[in-house]
């Protein structure tokens, strides 16, 4: 079975206790996992189990059966479990890899807007980048004080340097489109193209 973030996510909370998948779901969520794991379609969720599950990496601890809830299926970690995660958890740190989001491709083809229409959608992402780190200064803001431990936050820690190495692109970007520094018309860039043919 090939290594993913929800696999690895699912993985880490089983070696914590057995759970069943709506337990496995709201702790992701109660530990604000969903905002490094996609965890937006349950279907998704169920998948990654019954993959661990045929993979050997987890196995089923018991079937719960309560007259409110429907019948919840236990799961727990496996020997085999314990090893994988250890080596995905090391490999997924230690190894930088291609990752595709849309952002850089959408900024593979900004010459297809004029520069006011870009510096317009740049700064409208350049707010909502700082929306994301006020949002990310208050948790670790309530983190404090609740005393939580700093390992507990890193990948918020990380997220924050990601997000104002970004703000400080876009605004100096923003910058150089507003000034002129920065600057193309769609024409020349297509007979450019059409000349490379």
């Amino acid at each position: 079975m090939r290594s993913s973030p929800l696999a690895l996510t699912v993985l880490s909370l089983l070696h914590m206790r057995p759970l069943h998948p709506y337990g496995i779901q709201r702790l992701i969520k109660q530990w604000g996992k969903d905002e490094v794991v996609n965890v937006s379609q349950r279907a998704s969720l169920y998948r990654t189990i019954d993959r661990l599950l045929d993979a050997g990496l987890i196995a089923v601890r018991e079937t719960e059966r309560d007259q409110q809830y429907p019948e919840r299926t236990v799961y727990e970690v496996t020997d085999t479990g314990r090893q994988t995660h250890r080596a995905w958890l090391e490999e997924m740190l230690a190894e930088p890899r291609a990752e595709y989001p849309e952002f850089p491709a959408a900024l593979s083809f900004v010459m297809m807007l004029a520069p006011e229409e870009a510096r317009k959608v740049l700064s409208q992402r350049a707010g909502k980048v700082r929306g994301s780190i006020a949002a990310l200064d208050a948790a670790a803001d309530q983190s404090a004080q609740l005393a939580l431990p700093r390992v507990t936050m890193l990948e918020d820690e990380y997220r924050r340097a990601v997000l104002a190495a970004e703000l400080a692109w876009l605004d100096a970007v923003a910058d150089d489109l507003h000034s002129g520094a920065l600057a193309w018309d769609f024409e020349s860039l297509a007979a450019l193209a059409q000349a490379q043919d």
